[in-house]
């Protein structure tokens, strides 16, 4: 009987820990939403600076739990719920040559974080967050990415204040995009659809691509979006190849089994099997009841994740990353645009 009545207190115990903290978090986003709202600006970055204004609350015994629930699980449960925005019709809708520039974009700009961390002396993180930021989809893809990099003996990822420098970097460079980009598409003359590729294919933000985009025409805000869902989906495909590798390095280090002998669902974080499972049921038609619901939950899930981040780290821990983690984010911010323009310019028909 004791056992029994232990077993139906434990989740008691852990809404008692975890509610404060989340409590907090929800404070945090609420706040940020708001003022997101009043003056048009980006949402997480909000969240970013205001939880992370409120760090002194983060090491507390009354919030810590709930903020690392926050930061942790609702983070990667927000970021699982983005593939209930991809379906292959959207995709195929895209023509081949459109889907093989996106990808070399993406590949090339993943290439230019990692070599241009090493260029600039950075840990490889560094390189594999920045390049991973700008070619996917900002600071969700940040944030997914240092999800999955080896943890410290402290349970921390290493370099965490990198991945929200990385955050908020890529934030605010999807701003500055928002408003320069459709100006140098109209200053070249680009077509609707070349316009389109452009701004979906180099801008952080979805939300900011939508807004570019339309800001052009309604037929070059519509390949805009299509081109950024393109680069949301290869999201899973990015975040898995990290934490193979991830893996298979912690395996040679510590010299145990050899990769090949690794399981599958070992080297796949859960928070990726549910954005591969909702893509697909978005493709099979089966969440068009249900879609704009799940958009609102990945939404709030990653608005208390990013709380939950800001609250884990300070100001003076943001500014000790140092200005090679900035210019980095700079360098392939300014790669992807190079691509995607060069790319566009050279096709004419575009």
């Amino acid at each position: 009987m004791l056992a029994r009545a232990a077993f139906f207190d434990a989740p008691g115990q852990t809404l008692r820990r975890v509610w404060p903290g989340w409590a907090t978090c929800v404070l945090i986003a609420l706040a940020a939403s708001f003022v997101a709202a009043l003056y048009q600006g980006p949402p997480m970055l909000y969240a970013l600076l205001f939880g992370t204004a409120l760090h002194c609350q983060s090491p507390e015994d009354r919030t810590a739990a709930g903020v690392d629930f926050c930061s942790r699980t609702l983070l990667r449960l927000g970021v699982g719920l983005l593939g209930a925005r991809i379906s292959w019709e959207q995709v195929a809708g895209l023509g081949w040559p459109t889907v093989l520039v996106v990808l070399g974009a993406v590949a090339t700009t993943l290439l230019c974080g990692w070599w241009g961390a090493k260029a600039l002396r950075l840990p490889w993180a560094v390189g594999v967050l920045a390049g991973g930021a700008t070619a996917i989809c900002g600071a969700s893809a940040a944030l997914a990415i240092g999800a999955v990099l080896p943890r410290a003996p402290d349970g921390e990822t290493p370099n965490e204040h990198h991945a929200l420098v990385v955050a908020v970097m890529a934030t605010l460079l999807s701003t500055a995009a928002m408003v320069a980009y459709p100006l140098i598409a109209r200053h070249l003359q680009l077509s609707d659809t070349g316009a389109g590729l452009f701004i979906g294919g180099s801008i952080h933000d979805v939300a900011q691509v939508v807004v570019a985009g339309y800001s052009i025409s309604p037929k070059a805000g519509d390949v805009a979006s299509l081109v950024k869902l393109l680069r949301v989906s290869l999201l899973v495909v990015v975040v898995l190849g990290v934490s193979i590798a991830c893996r298979a390095s912690t395996a040679r280090a510590e010299c145990k089994s050899p990769p090949m002998v690794m399981r599958v669902g070992g080297l796949v974080p859960g928070f990726l099997w549910l954005f591969v499972a909702l893509a697909a049921l978005n493709s099979l038609g089966c969440l068009r009841t249900v879609q704009d619901q799940l958009n609102l939950a990945s939404r709030a899930c990653l608005m208390l994740g990013v709380a939950g981040l800001g609250m884990k780290t300070s100001f003076p821990h943001l500014a000790s990353a140092g200005w090679r983690v900035i210019l980095l984010m700079v360098a392939t911010s300014v790669w992807l645009a190079g691509i995607l323009l060069g790319t566009t310019w050279g096709l004419g028909s575009y």
